[in-house]
């Protein structure tokens, strides 16, 4: 493959640095503003050339040395290059050029990105990828489906360090056969894996967040850093209050337990069995019965319903699938608050739902994700 010098004018969505050579538009993974780079281009794609960094030539003043000794190789983390402050001015700006250029604001609201307490050991989820033939655990290597054999992650919480520590301990012939991965999570009463084997369990956990009580376990979704979710609950929701509520992609009730304190009705919609009995059970601990669950593709859901005074949608990082979209349009609900992972897809779901009334009342974003390009973003509107 060829070879360019580039400079890195900017991060795009997706954590690639921006850079242009001869007309053509180049996007190198790794990089930070400012670098001035040697990069091997890897493929093209039209009059867009992705590369990845042979050589730093002068280097970036927000460059800074990666801690970890598996940073480049891992596909986990891709920030780590850059200051933690950088970091958070890449992803207000990733999140500005997703308004701007896919749902097509002229006037991009400010963008302020809350930063993590901890921007080391805060990832109390995580899925651990298994070569068996290989005797390689860890995630898989950047680009590829190779698994990266990692003995320490400098971001999982002390307990998921120590679980990775002791599944590495324990022998290969202990492993169900063709297990592929392993999904970890952390609470306050321990660690939960899935699948149950050897001496390590699904077990139930707990965790209070905002003043609520959420039980769970790994086979089912529980949001990655718990210290800033107390936060993104309080701005989701605000002073929403009213008739009925309807909490799209619930899981195990992270928004429906609050919206219960402030509505008559709330209706949780989760298509996943696991969170589904999860979310009942957080409601009838909270002593709520004024919520009920109803385990259903949100797709689906949306079809045959149709009242809402306040729509809180959290769907995974792919976004609202158009049918869900359209659904939310025909509740025509005063209020909507809209959770997102992905800034691309959730101004992709934005352009429909302003083009049907809806205008940006207010905009957040919290850094869930340190040392990566994801961000947590929260968007309210307001019909009319």
């Amino acid at each position: 493959m060829s070879s360019l010098e580039v400079e890195i004018e900017r991060i795009l969505p997706g954590g690639y640095g921006l850079a242009h050579s001869a007309g053509h538009t180049v996007f190198v993974s790794l990089a930070a503003p400012g670098d001035r780079l040697r990069v091997r281009v890897e493929r093209q794609q039209g009059n867009v050339l992705f590369a990845s960094i042979d050589e730093i030539l002068v280097a970036s003043p927000d460059r800074i040395e990666p801690p970890c000794p598996y940073f480049g190789r891992c596909g986990g983390c891709d920030f780590q290059q850059l200051t933690y402050e950088k970091q958070l001015e890449a992803k207000a700006e990733i999140i500005r050029d997703c308004l701007h250029r896919i749902a097509r604001l002229a006037n991009v609201p400010d963008v302020v990105v809350t930063p993590s307490p901890h921007e080391w050991r805060y990832r109390m989820r995580a899925m651990w990828q298994i070569d068996q033939e290989q005797q390689t655990l860890g995630y898989y290597e950047r680009g590829s489906r190779r698994v990266c054999d990692v003995a320490d992650c400098a971001v999982l919480v002390p307990e998921l360090q120590e679980t990775l520590e002791r599944v590495r301990a324990t022998g290969w012939h202990e492993l169900p056969p063709g297990l592929k991965h392993l999904d970890v999570v952390a609470g306050d009463n321990g660690v939960s894996v899935a699948p149950s084997f050897a001496q390590f369990e699904t077990r139930e956990l707990s965790l209070i967040i905002g003043g609520e009580s959420y039980s769970y376990n790994a086979e089912a979704f529980f949001q990655i850093n718990p210290s800033l979710l107390g936060s993104l609950v309080d701005f989701a929701l605000q002073d929403a209050s009213g008739d009925t509520a309807v909490d799209l992609y619930c899981g195990v009730g992270l928004f429906t337990l609050p919206l219960a304190r402030r509505f008559n009705r709330v209706i949780g919609v989760e298509a996943n069995p696991v969170a589904t009995r999860f979310a009942r059970r957080n409601l009838e601990r909270a002593s709520l019965s004024n919520a009920r669950i109803v385990n259903a593709s949100v797709a689906d859901w949306v079809r045959r319903e149709s009242v809402a005074s306040f729509v809180l949608l959290d769907p995974p990082r792919a976004g609202a699938e158009s049918v869900v979209i359209k659904g939310i349009l025909d509740f025509g609900a005063p209020r909507i608050s809209y959770v997102s992972c992905d800034p691309a897809t959730l101004a992709r779901d934005l352009k429909k739902l302003i083009a049907g009334g809806y205008a940006i009342e207010s905009l957040a974003a919290f850094d869930l994700f340190p040392q990566t390009h994801h961000v947590e973003t929260v968007v309210r509107l307001q019909l009319g």
